[in-house]
């Protein structure tokens, strides 16, 4: 009988295939007491098994340079390292050795507790991607667990499934069989495996739309469903379902119509694909002459060759807070952050790259003065501008480090959450101080185009004000629309009212961009907003020319700009501006 299970849409794209369900890979775990003289044996125990995980780490890490194709595993290896970090964090072995030593438990029961004390730090911190490295943590633990226990990691070779297709679908006999993997969660490690075996595409019970399955998911562009719940539960072994990436929804058992439709947007879909690569060299321009910028997102130098590759015409975005994270408070110093930001400068071959300084917040492990529970609402406390003007010394260390990067190419520095006219002038007043601090050591440095974020509702409406200090700006619209509506995005319960479409929303969005296009300066979005090809008219209506997104949805929303007339556009955009309801107007 067919049912459909519904979850997060993540990555694009129709996946046919039979499911191969992996066990949940949570471990039992005994709780009991242990004498004074077993401690050592216990803590000797969790050293042999969390050596053991970091050399398999480090394995995966090998494997993953020898394969071909490097560029399109940036995310995997990025998340490979994070886990090494976890394995290593200080604050996760010595929290460990306080319940063994101090409480007497016994190894796998002290590594839970500490887990439920560092989970719990990750459950308060406001950004979403850092919060959920929460799930990267639990998997590191089970892998630990796993290993004291001598058992082999969940994802092993798939079983061999029935040849047999279902009516509606043919299958060449020289094809083998699709299939799907359908977990309660994946590693990055498990990942790696998945990416290196026959599955088409897989489907996890939990996750969000920043989780690493999703990451690892659209970096791959492998259809994927995250967040369905019990997926795992009441989908059964060998079950032929459809994944539709597109809708977030899996179909068990399909129907033969079902399975015939999904078969044809399924070849659509690599049609178009094709289709897509062949702009990768067309100038992206309207129909009526209108040129568009369409730049990269990137968290790390490597990203560049995908930029590239997509054919961006420069980083709109470079989210140095990667090089900052999981670090546990050994912050990057101006040498390796300077290798970073040059590496992303000389692997764009001369186009532009804009770094945006760290964007993190006083509720976040980097924090290393004050503590996650003495802030009411993370949210709004401590984060971007205000915690790096807050760290002056880390601050112009960044800012040294970007300035001598720029010697190299054309550097454009974003700074993040600006609100204040007092930061703006304090922002401004340390990278003169950064020059300073540089031609007094003799250190060379280039110009930069120095530009704000516009992602407070305060920045936007006082938008003439931040023209005059800077040469241009960059709507960041994940934040600008949780701001405005007063919601978080990945709160389950609120997060059907996160809406780009708001009335609100578009009128911000709309001002900042009139606004610079009247004083002649650059205005982008860097946001989701930007790579939704859903979003592309009105944006393009609005008058925006510039767009900076994941490298994977260049070609999608270049072809949209290609087919556009924008001419005809701006009326439409009035219209949806002056509407309750824009989403109708756009649809209409």
């Amino acid at each position: 009988m067919s049912f459909s299970v519904h979850g997060i849409a993540v990555s694009s794209g129709v996946a046919i295939g039979r499911a191969v369900l992996v066990a949940s890979s949570r471990v039992d775990v005994a709780h009991y007491f242990v004498d004074a003289d077993q401690t050592e044996r216990e803590l000797n125990r969790v050293r042999v098994a969390r050596d053991e995980v970091v050399a398999e780490v480090c394995r995966v890490q090998q494997t993953l340079q020898e394969m071909p194709g490097k560029d399109g595993h940036v995310e995997l290896a990025a998340l490979l390292d994070v886990h090494l970090m976890l394995l290593q964090d200080e604050h996760l072995t010595d929290g460990v050795k306080h319940w063994i030593m101090d409480r007497r438990y016994n190894a796998e029961w002290a590594l839970t507790a500490q887990l439920e004390v560092v989970a719990r730090q990750f459950d308060e911190m406001e950004d979403p991607y850092l919060r959920e490295r929460k799930a990267d943590l639990e998997q590191v633990v089970e892998r630990v667990l796993r290993a004291m226990r001598g058992v082999v990691s969940p994802v092993v070779q798939p079983p061999a499934p029935s040849r047999k297709a279902p009516q509606g679908l043919l299958l060449d006999d020289t094809i083998d069989v699709p299939l799907i993997l359908v977990a309660h969660d994946l590693s990055p490690a498990d990942m790696l495996q998945f990416k290196q075996s026959v599955f088409a595409g897989f489907v996890t019970d939990v996750g969000g739309k920043t989780s690493h399955t999703a990451i690892v998911a659209r970096s791959m562009d492998i259809p994927a469903v995250v967040g369905a719940r019990s997926a795992s539960q009441i989908i059964e072994q060998d079950d032929w379902i459809i994944i539709d990436g597109e809708a977030g929804v899996v179909i068990v058992d399909p129907s033969p119509i079902i399975l015939a439709e999904y078969g044809f947007r399924q070849r659509q879909t690599e049609v178009e694909r094709e289709r897509l690569s062949r702009l990768r060299s067309t100038p992206s321009v309207t129909l009526d002459g209108e040129s568009v910028e369409l730049l990269a997102n990137i968290e790390e130098p490597k990203d560049c060759v995908s930029a590239l590759r997509a054919g961006a015409v420069g980083v709109g975005l470079f989210r140095s807070e990667f090089l900052f994270m999981g670090r546990q408070g050994n912050l990057p110093d101006e040498e390796e952050q300077y290798q970073a930001y040059l590496a992303a400068v000389l692997g764009m071959e001369g186009l532009p790259v804009t770094i945006r300084t760290v964007d993190v917040g006083a509720d976040k492990p980097l924090d290393r003065s004050r503590n996650a529970e003495d802030h009411l609402n993370p949210a709004l406390g401590l984060r971007a501008i205000r915690w790096s003007l807050a760290e002056p010394a880390m601050f112009l260390t960044q800012l040294r480090a970007i300035l001598r990067a720029a010697a190299h190419g054309p550097v454009n520095l974003l700074i993040p959450m600006l609100a204040h006219v007092s930061e703006i002038r304090q922002s401004l007043a340390f990278i003169d101080k950064a020059r300073g601090q540089l031609n007094a050591k003799g250190q060379l440095y280039g110009p930069v185009k120095i530009g704000a974020m516009i992602e407070v509702p305060a920045a936007a409406l006082m938008v003439d004000v931040f023209l005059k200090y800077f040469d241009y700006l960059s709507i960041g619209t994940n934040d600008l629309i949780q701001y405005t509506l007063a919601i978080d995005r990945v709160d389950e319960s609120v997060s059907h009212l996160y809406d780009p479409m708001h009335p609100a929303v578009l009128q911000l969005v709309a001002r900042t961009i009139e606004s610079g296009r009247a004083q002649g300066k650059a205005v982008s979005v860097c946001g989701e907003l930007a790579g939704d090809v859903t979003m592309t008219r009105l944006l393009l209506g609005l008058g925006l020319r510039s767009f900076s997104m994941h490298p994977s949805q260049v070609l999608a929303v270049k072809q949209q700009v290609l087919r556009c007339d924008t001419r005809k556009l701006q009326a439409l955009a009035r219209a949806a501006l002056a509407a309750e309801e824009p989403a109708l107007v756009m649809a209409g």
